[in-house]
């Protein structure tokens, strides 16, 4: 009989279309963007201040979210298409970029409001601040020549750009390695990671994936010095040696967007646009290991990590009801 029940709930499962088995995601909580419909692009978060910053791209704002009470305290809005987004607590200043309006904007203050405006190319998009030299890496252009693909470093004490530094293609994912004094960047179109001297703020090498193109997220593992690339053609996750050699691969869900690694678990967290969080072990070698996938929704495709919370936050797009994060506990926690 045990037998018997034990194979229905296994069937039930199957059928039913359940796909969180053995995760070490578990969903806490849900915080609804009242008002808010549509895509949701990257996110930042203020831990001190216990805030977080979501840029609602098809709202045309950023959306702060106080997390004690989950509740949307501030909209920033005449944004034209907000995407990446960074939060320097050192300047207590917020940036966003903002692709429509080919431009970096700087928040400022309780509440927050804009105090400049940084021109860059159009489809300004992710970012990564460095602590250490205080300068902003931001990712933009290469729809044409008049708006060429373009790394700019932005100093955040003076609000100016220092630098600009040409990219074969548009600039996805960055990430730091603050020990080495490196950021990464995936250049998706032609299948590359470039590496920046946060130094001399320059570039240092490129990195040819094999065989890939659509590299869209990528992850440091600061402790083993690897890096993660989530790529879309193929759909896989790929492991790289801190030089760049390929140790391992493995398939994936398909439109990988969002990728974050967790230093004490050794999970590594690839959210994709087809409506899955996959979540894989990363040995100490490289080794990579699918561990379980997490149905979220079609288009939840961005987060945010927050290691300091064991928390995974997802954004889910309101379609017929208010956009939402899911915020999932990790097994760190």
């Amino acid at each position: 009989m045990k037998i018997v029940s034990a194979w229905i709930v296994c069937f039930l499962c199957v059928t039913s279309g359940v796909t969180q088995t053995n995760s070490s995601l578990v969903l806490e909580r849900k915080i609804v963007l009242n008002n808010v419909k549509g895509k949701l692009d990257h996110f930042a978060i203020d831990e001190p201040g216990n805030r977080l910053f979501v840029a609602a791209t098809a709202n045309k704002s950023v959306e702060v979210v106080d997390l004690t009470t989950d509740k949307v305290v501030e909209s920033l809005t005449g944004l034209g298409k907000p995407h990446g987004l960074a939060w320097v607590a050192a300047k207590d200043r917020l940036f966003v970029a903002d692709g429509d309006e080919a431009s970096l904007e700087v928040f400022e203050g309780v509440p927050l409001r804009r105090v400049k405006s940084i021109r860059l190319s159009e489809d300004a998009d992710d970012m990564v601040y460095d602590p250490e030299t205080r300068m902003l890496y931001v990712g933009h252009g290469g729809s044409d020549s008049a708006n060429p693909a373009s790394i700019a470093v932005i100093d955040v004490n003076r609000l100016v750009a220092v630098k600009q530094l040409s990219v074969a293609a548009h600039p996805e994912a960055l990430e730091l390695d603050a020990k080495g004094g490196r950021v990464f960047v995936n250049v998706s179109d032609t299948g590359e990671v470039v590496v920046i001297d946060t130094a001399t703020q320059t570039k240092k090498e490129t990195w040819k994936l094999a065989g890939v193109k659509g590299n869209t997220p990528l992850a440091y593992d600061a402790t083993d010095d690897m890096i993660l690339v989530g790529s879309r053609t193929p759909a896989k996750l790929i492991a790289l040696s801190g030089g760049g050699k390929e140790i391992a691969a493995i398939a994936s869900d398909a439109g990988a967007d969002d990728l974050f690694f967790e230093p004490k678990t050794g999970h590594a967290y690839l959210i994709t646009g087809s409506g899955f969080v996959d979540v894989y072990t990363v040995a100490r070698d490289g080794r990579l290991e699918a561990l379980a996938k997490t149905h979220t929704a079609a288009g939840a495709k961005t987060g945010l990590l927050v290691p300091g919370q064991d928390l995974l936050y997802v954004g889910v797009p309101g379609v017929n009801a208010s956009s939402e994060i899911d915020v999932y506990a990790t097994s760190a926690k």
